[in-house]
């Protein structure tokens, strides 16, 4: 089951980029990433009352709680990042950079969680995963010399953030049911996503939002609520190591959307690193 929802995961992540991209057109990344996380909190606590879990929040522990919102700001600051990056830069390019937190999170995962089975497959496949991500964003020849990376930077950042709120969410959500642990979770995101709005001085901008933008942005929002649950009941009940490796499919998803949406096309060295990254995660799912 947990592989199934693992999958479920990565299918909406996908999707997630490609309505965000839809969406930050016009819109400040920063503002989109507000309105998307306040969906994205309705979206979880509607899924808490639904599976009743809200009677529990009275008997996390500590330690959970202060996991669950160290991952809430790991998410908050990956989440600022990434849709920093895709307001500047091509899916096909941000989204690899932004997946291959799987190597940082497959490698905690084995040393923290004392994941070592199989563990020679395991790392192979996350060094093959890393190639796959290199091979993606190698800047092509023939892109004009003003058009430099400066999304880069923010699209490590995104991984590097992503990495730990998947370390911090997998003990924080240990003895949370699932649901309510994404929706805790959110509620830290969706602080530290205003206090950044406001301390920069962009809350007037939510009044001037194109409504097109604004119906993509809360689509964006339902398919991160989606995934956000499928992935903290596959982290929790599942292996860290594998679980990561396949959300990160979603790269597959986001590519594909881009090429016929944006018409974003991939090389052949990009296509090549596609397929190490499908290849090696597909490798570590079966040996799981």
């Amino acid at each position: 089951m947990w592989l199934i929802m693992a999958a479920l995961s990565a299918l909406f992540a996908g999707l997630t980029s490609i309505l965000a991209k839809c969406g930050i057109k016009k819109t400040d990344s920063e503002v989109a990433t507000v309105l998307r996380t306040v969906v994205v909190l309705l979206f979880s606590w509607l899924m808490v009352f639904v599976v009743g879990s809200a009677g529990t929040i009275t008997e996390i522990s500590a330690k959970s709680s202060i996991f669950l919102i160290l991952s809430g700001i790991a998410t908050g600051a990956s989440w600022i990042c990434y849709f920093k990056a895709l307001s500047i830069g091509d899916v096909n390019k941000v989204v690899p950079v932004d997946k291959s937190s799987t190597v940082l999170t497959v490698l905690l995962a084995i040393i923290l969680f004392n994941e070592t089975k199989h563990l020679a497959v395991k790392l192979i496949g996350t060094a093959l995963l890393a190639v796959g991500v290199l091979l993606m964003i190698e800047k092509k020849k023939t892109e004009e010399k003003e058009t430099k990376r400066t999304w880069l930077p923010y699209a490590i950042g995104s991984a590097v953030f992503a990495a730990l709120t998947s370390i911090f969410g997998k003990i924080g959500i240990s003895d949370v049911e699932s649901n309510l642990g994404t929706a805790i979770r959110t509620g830290v995101v969706l602080v530290i996503a205003w206090l950044i709005v406001f301390v920069k001085g962009k809350g007037n901008e939510v009044k001037k939002l194109d409504r097109k933008e604004l119906v993509f942005i809360a689509l964006s929002g339902i398919a991160t609520g989606a995934s956000w649950l499928c992935y903290y009941y596959a982290i929790q009940n599942g292996i860290v190591s594998v679980v990561v490796p396949i959300d990160k499919l979603s790269v597959v998803v986001s590519v594909a959307f881009s090429c016929f949406v944006f018409k974003e096309k991939l090389n052949r060295k990009a296509i090549a690193g596609l397929i190490l990254i499908v290849v090696s995660t597909l490798t570590m799912a079966i040996w799981a």
